[in-house]
């Protein structure tokens, strides 16, 4: 038990090995002795030498470290978006109305005539289980004709429902206006709804859906990595020079000699090998370098629409008061009507009768300080204003400089 006796000045000069040779020897003696055998007195010290390694392991622990794959990714190396027109069929009455989406009949027509239909002209198409749809993906890189893609499918006109509909072969292009899939197959909608007598009911969205894997990949999209004599390019997602620099040292570090360099806050070449084996090794070599990156700027972000207030845990308040007080029109407005006597000539008219009201809550300063978000969260919660009554609270802070973060309006 003398192990049990040591002072905290003596854990502090201790290895961070021996502290956790330490802690496990204190904890195997403690689960293996009785509670009476072990003195109220002792329990009380090893209890506080114990949340003392805790605290000094927690302090000891290094930063949070990400991998390059999760802060930036290679140039190129990018999925490409595509886009078609096309037609749902065999919906359930529940198509366009062709009176008001023409396009619907037309783009049938000239379908039909493709396969040999020929619709007489002039005839008024009434149909109801056809939909005009446009369908969308995402083409990821390297994709090699013969793969598959999910699609979405969303419906441009009126129709009410694309469930159980199936969408006809369509061609999905690029920006280029290049064809480089083919959508075809049957339509998976997770709304439903029902109606009748002029009442309905429904449960999530109709006019949409998915098909898994219902798209072929026709053409792929041309990518040379390293073309220009094995040079690669890392493009960072947030600006920011301080990682750029921890990166760029931290890959240098991994291969033991200058392979990146940096180009500016978010580009960093590389000097990859020509072998195409090669490079791709080196690349999935770097996604795998864990870095630190800096801590981003204190920011407090809006949402206008629907009041929400987020802030990181950068954003400080300095000293200031504030007082915070809500003030309450109410307009209440009674009618009344206007009888003439009986052998009068006036007419009876209806009065209105407007009792307006104004409250305004008393409001007293308030002292608002703190160096961490916790404190500032506090802080703003003790003014007892509501989200929208925040946001201008935090504008008038941030003009006087009690603030110190970014405002960001969204």
């Amino acid at each position: 038990m003398t192990e049990l006796c040591l002072t905290g000045p003596a854990i502090k000069g201790l290895a961070m090995k021996e502290r956790q040779r330490l802690a496990a020897t204190q904890l195997s003696i403690f689960w293996r002795s009785s509670l009476g055998a072990v003195n109220r007195r002792v329990i009380t010290a090893w209890a506080l030498q114990l949340s003392t390694l805790v605290v000094i392991g927690l302090l000891a622990l290094p930063a949070q470290a990400e991998s390059v794959r999760e802060l930036a990714s290679f140039a190129g190396v990018r999925d490409n978006q595509l886009v078609g027109y096309g037609l749902v069929v065999g919906l359930d009455s529940t198509g366009d109305q062709t009176t008001q989406a023409p396009f619907t009949s037309q783009s049938l027509t000239n379908m039909l005539s493709q396969l040999g239909v020929t619709v007489p002209a002039g005839t008024n198409l009434q149909l109801r289980n056809v939909a005009a749809v446009m369908v969308t993906a995402n083409l990821p890189p390297f994709s090699r004709p013969g793969q598959r893609l999910d699609i979405v499918v969303s419906s441009i006109a009126n129709a009410r429902s694309l469930r159980g509909g199936t969408l006809l072969m369509t061609p999905l292009k690029g920006a280029d206006g290049d064809t480089y899939a083919i959508a075809q197959g049957n339509m998976l909608v997770g709304g439903a709804g029902a109606q009748a007598g002029g009442s309905s009911v429904q449960i999530n969205q109709q006019a949409s859906g998915r098909i898994p894997n219902g798209a072929l990949v026709e053409k792929e999209v041309p990518l040379n990595l390293g073309g220009n004599g094995g040079m690669l390019e890392l493009q960072l997602n947030d600006s920011d020079f301080g990682t750029v620099q921890r990166m760029v040292t931290a890959i240098n570090n991994e291969f033991g000699q200058s392979v990146a360099y940096a180009r500016n806050g978010r580009v960093i070449a590389l000097d990859g090998p020509t072998d195409d084996n090669a490079r791709v090794n080196f690349m999935a070599r770097v996604e795998n370098v864990q870095v630190t990156p800096t801590e981003a700027p204190a920011l407090v972000v809006l949402n206008s629409r629907t009041g929400s207030v987020v802030m990181n845990s950068a954003v400080t308040l300095r000293e200031a008061a504030v007082a915070h007080g809500s003030l309450s029109i109410m307009i209440d407005t009674q009618f009344g009507v206007s009888q003439p006597n009986p052998f009068g000539e006036g007419e009876t008219v209806v009065v209105p009768d407007a009792d307006i009201d104004i409250e305004q809550q008393e409001a007293y300063l308030q002292i608002v300080e703190g160096a961490q978000l916790n404190e500032v969260v506090n802080a703003l919660n003790a003014l007892g204003a509501t989200p929208q009554d925040l946001m201008s609270i935090l504008e008038a802070l941030k003009a006087s400089g009690s603030l110190r973060a970014e405002l960001e309006v969204i």
